[in-house]
C-alpha cells in the first residue's frame, strides 16, 4: 500500500480509502466487519463514513453504518490504527437527522448535534477528518462543479461562521481537521481565506467525484488542490460501478445498485454509454480488468491523496484493493486522454 499526506495535518493515510456507504443497507453488519478486516489487513487505514450513510437515505436507516463501524471498533480494538473521517450533511429538506425535526443546515446547533451524535454511533471519542457532506448554500447542481452553470440562489450561513463552529470542535477535541466535499473553487478558496485572515481550521482536503467519465475537478480545482495542499479525496472512481462494464448493453446484475434502487442516474445521461464502452473495451484490449484500470488512474493522479473504493463483496473488493499495484504508463494515459477528448466528462 502506498500512504500520502492528508494536506498539512502531518498525518498519512493509505492511497486507498475504504468507503462504506453500503453498510446497514446492501450489506450487513458482519458484512462490513469483514470488509474493513481485510482492507486493514491490506495497509488500508483511511475510512469513510458519513452520518448520511447507508445509501439510499431513508430515516429507518440513517447512522447505521457509523453503528457497525462503532461496533467493529469495539470488537477488534482497533481504532488507534484507522485514520476516521465522516460528514455532516449540507443544507436539506430532510427532517429525520435533527432531534427537533428541523430541516437541515450548517449551523451551529446542528453541528454540534451531528458531531455529538456520530462519535457515539462510532464509539470514539474523537473523528480525525470531519467533512462538510456538501455546501450550505445553494449551488448550480450537486457536486458543485458543474459543466453547465446556473446562477442559484437561497438561504445559507456563511462559511466563516460554520468554520467558527468547527474550530470550537477542534479545540474541544472532538474533531481533529476538516474537510469539505462536492464543492467548488469558489468554495475551496473561500474557506482557505477564511481559515487564513481569521485564525480558523484549515481545510485539510476536498472529497468530489472523480472518474473516466468525470474529470471535471481537473478544470478549475486541481491546480487548487496541489498549490494549496488541499488534496482530492475522489469518490465515485468507478461511476457507480458503470465502468466495471456489468451494466453494458442494458444489463442488470442481480443486487446491484441499480437493479436494487435504481439510482444511477448520474451515470446514465447523454454520452454516458458510449464513453463507458471505450474505456471498457481500451482495458479488455490490453488485458487489464476494466475496474482496475479505472481505479488506477484515479489513484494516480497528482492532485489525489485518497481514492474512495467500495464494494458489497469480499471478491470485488479484493479486486479494488489489487488495482494499486497497477501503473498506468505514460502509453495508456495518451490512449485514456484522447478517449476523453472524444467523450469529454459525460457525468459530471
Amino acid at each position: 500500500m502506498e500512504y500520502r499526506r492528508l494536506g498539512r495535518t502531518g498525518l498519512d493515510v493509505s492511497a486507498l480509502c475504504l468507503g462504506t456507504m453500503t453498510w446497514g443497507e446492501q450489506n450487513t453488519e458482519a458484512e462490513g466487519h469483514a470488509q474493513m478486516d481485510m482492507a486493514l489487513d491490506r495497509g488500508i487505514t483511511f475510512f469513510d463514513t458519513a452520518e448520511l450513510y447507508p445509501i439510499p437515505p431513508k430515516a429507518e436507516t440513517q447512522g447505521r453504518t457509523e453503528e457497525i463501524i462503532g461496533t467493529w471498533f469495539k470488537a477488534r480494538g482497533t481504532r488507534d490504527r484507522v485514520i476516521l473521517a465522516t460528514k455532516v450533511i449540507g443544507r436539506s429538506g430532510n427532517t429525520w437527522f435533527r432531534d427537533d425535526g428541523s430541516t437541515c443546515e450548517l449551523n451551529r446547533r446542528q453541528i454540534e448535534e451531528a458531531v455529538d451524535k456520530s462519535l457515539r454511533r462510532l464509539r470514539t471519542d474523537y473523528i480525525d477528518l470531519y467533512q462538510l457532506h456538501w455546501p450550505d448554500r445553494a449551488v448550480s447542481q450537486f457536486g458543485s462543479n458543474p459543466v453547465i452553470f446556473r446562477p442559484t440562489q437561497g438561504p445559507e450561513n456563511p462559511i466563516p461562521e460554520t468554520l467558527e463552529v468547527l474550530g470550537d470542535l477542534v479545540k474541544a477535541g472532538k474533531i481533529r481537521h476538516v474537510g469539505i466535499s462536492n464543492e467548488s473553487p469558489w468554495g475551496l478558496m473561500t474557506f482557505l481565506h477564511a481559515a487564513e485572515s481569521r485564525n480558523l481550521p484549515r481545510v485539510q482536503s476536498i472529497q468530489n467525484a472523480y472518474s473516466l467519465v468525470n474529470r471535471v475537478f481537473e478544470a478549475g480545482l486541481a491546480e487548487i488542490a496541489l498549490r494549496e495542499d488541499v488534496g482530492l479525496l475522489a469518490y465515485s472512481p468507478l461511476g457507480q460501478g458503470s465502468l466495471t462494464g456489468k451494466y453494458q448493453g442494458g444489463a442488470l446484475p442481480k443486487g446491484s445498485r441499480k437493479q436494487l434502487f435504481d439510482r444511477l442516474q448520474r451515470y446514465e445521461t447523454p454520452g454516458a454509454a458510449p464513453a463507458i464502452d471505450a474505456y471498457v473495451a481500451l482495458a479488455r484490449e490490453i488485458g487489464l480488468d476494466p475496474a482496475q484500470m479505472a481505479l488506477a488512474f484515479v489513484t494516480s493522479r497528482s492532485f489525489v491523496t485518497a481514492n474512495i473504493i467500495g464494494a458489497t463483496t469480499l471478491d470485488q473488493l479484493k479486486i479494488a484493493i489489487d488495482s494499486i499495484d497497477l501503473r498506468i504508463t505514460p502509453e495508456l494515459e495518451e490512449r485514456i486522454d484522447a478517449i476523453h477528448l472524444r467523450h469529454t466528462n459525460p457525468c459530471p
